[in-house]
């Protein structure tokens, strides 16, 4: 029996999505298909590591999905939606294309949002505050191998777990929010992301680089980070009266497969 779902996108005013890391077994390119393929926007945020240059020197890794989300992303931009996208550490190699654009896509190294109430948000990825990323990148190689090793395990437990009919869980996201090292240095790098947000003058910042979704204000000032494609699968929107809220699309895909069951194609014909 074939089954039809009906929906209609939502509208955004705005739409933040970081760390992507395209290139990589552990991106959950088909959850962000479905994403993009629900949600439209008049802006399209891309904020950095969305290819994971630092893995494809290594080995090529570049199935259909992955490929199907840059076309989407580039049919939303023909389309109307203003795409800028703001290169991260692990595709810093297209830092040296900034103020140009590439099919209807801008490349800047930042930039500033203005919600509709008047507030000014950087637009960062924030590896330059994460001093390991600046000034020990042997570290932050090593720090990559060993995070790619826990996806790798996370995506055998997630298999499991689909094969017993549960929702998607980040085996990584979990472990590493448990060690006190990695509690530190995320409230460590939100500090000063936000501090640099004060400096500039601007009312808050939106950035990823963590992988830990959060909105939150920091001695007055909004911090914002959108999440990651790889363990949360989270994006950050923003409506338009200008409030901000973090999608949790692993979460949203969970309650829709568990609501009422779709209705036979022949019945919607008959409505």
């Amino acid at each position: 029996m074939t089954v039809v779902e009906r929906h209609q996108p939502a509208r955004h005013r705005a739409i933040f999505l970081s760390d992507i890391h395209l290139g990589t077994r552990g991106c959950q390119a088909e959850m962000l298909l479905d994403f993009l393929k629900r949600n439209e926007s008049e802006y399209l945020y891309l904020v950095g590591d969305i290819v994971d240059g630092w893995r494809l020197k290594r080995w090529w890794y570049w199935p259909q999905t992955h490929n199907d989300v840059v076309q989407k992303i580039m049919r939303k931009a023909r389309k109307g939606t203003t795409v800028v996208y703001i290169p991260g550490n692990h595709d810093e190699a297209a830092r040296q294309y900034c103020q140009l654009t590439f099919g209807d896509v801008r490349v800047e190294e930042e930039a500033i949002h203005e919600t509709p109430d008047g507030r000014k948000l950087l637009v960062i990825h924030g590896d330059q505050f994460d001093g390991i990323v600046r000034y020990a990148r042997w570290l932050a190689i090593l720090g990559d191998w060993a995070y790619a090793t826990a996806l790798r395990i996370n995506t055998l437990f997630n298999w499991g777990r689909r094969k017993l009919g549960l929702p998607y869980w980040s085996l990584s996201a979990f472990l590493k929010h448990k060690v006190k090292n990695a509690v530190q240095f995320i409230a460590d790098y939100e500090k000063a992301v936000a501090d640099e947000a004060r400096r500039r003058g601007v009312d808050g910042v939106v950035c990823g680089h963590i992988h830990h979704a959060e909105i939150r204000s920091i001695d007055g000032i909004l911090y914002c980070n959108d999440g990651d494609w790889v363990e949360s699968c989270t994006a950050l929107v923003e409506d338009f009266d200008g409030r901000l809220r973090i999608v949790h699309w692993a979460d949203e895909i969970a309650r829709r497969s568990a609501a009422l069951p779709l209705m036979p194609a022949r019945q919607l014909a008959a409505e």
